[in-house]
């Protein structure tokens, strides 16, 4: 690390910043298209795959099938991959500092593919006490790049590129 990039990094609380350990969903129907859903407290027009915290004493697999649960209403599912790496993304300054009180710069995800079991009927995303999503639908896996907010977009475009052999050939 070059000393003035030392210094400013040291200078910057966002830098010095954890990132909040995490899981990711991509969840596949018979189609090959995915699972996306817009956020609630989200007043764009965004889309996202699921995604949560990892609790305490939770492996990342765990956190995956509980916040699929929690998500989407279903567990209708089987495990087809998990991501080579942990993926990560920072958050937008403004938005850092009122999410998770401040205590994280973004996400370290361990991200898992999943091929959907059930019937979109099974899917419910008011399951929940808290839900997350206001509406949901299935989209094709090149286009999530494009569907998601900016600064998560090279995240997704990682993923896409992963996880791209799961469905040639359907």
């Amino acid at each position: 690390m070059a000393f003035d990039e030392k210094k400013r990094t040291e200078a910057d609380p966002f830098e010095r910043l954890p990132y909040r350990p995490g899981v990711g969903i991509m969840l596949l129907n018979r189609e090959g298209a995915v699972f996306i859903a817009q956020r609630i407290d989200m007043p764009s027009d965004a889309w996202q795959m699921p995604q949560g915290g990892i609790d305490k004493g939770e492996t990342p697999l765990d956190a995956a099938w509980r916040e699929m649960k929690e998500e989407i209403g279903t567990d209708r599912a089987e495990l087809l991959a998990e991501s080579r790496d942990w993926l990560s993304y920072d958050l937008p300054r403004d938005l850092a500092s009122r999410l998770w009180r401040g205590r994280f710069r973004g996400q370290r995800q361990k991200w898992f593919a999943f091929r959907f079991t059930g019937l979109d009927r099974d899917i419910d995303i008011s399951s929940h006490d808290h839900p997350e999503f206001s509406t949901w639908r299935w989209a094709p896996m090149a286009q999530l790049p494009s569907l998601i907010v900016p600064f998560k977009q090279a995240l997704y475009q990682r993923l896409v590129e992963e996880f791209r052999p799961l469905i040639e050939g359907i």
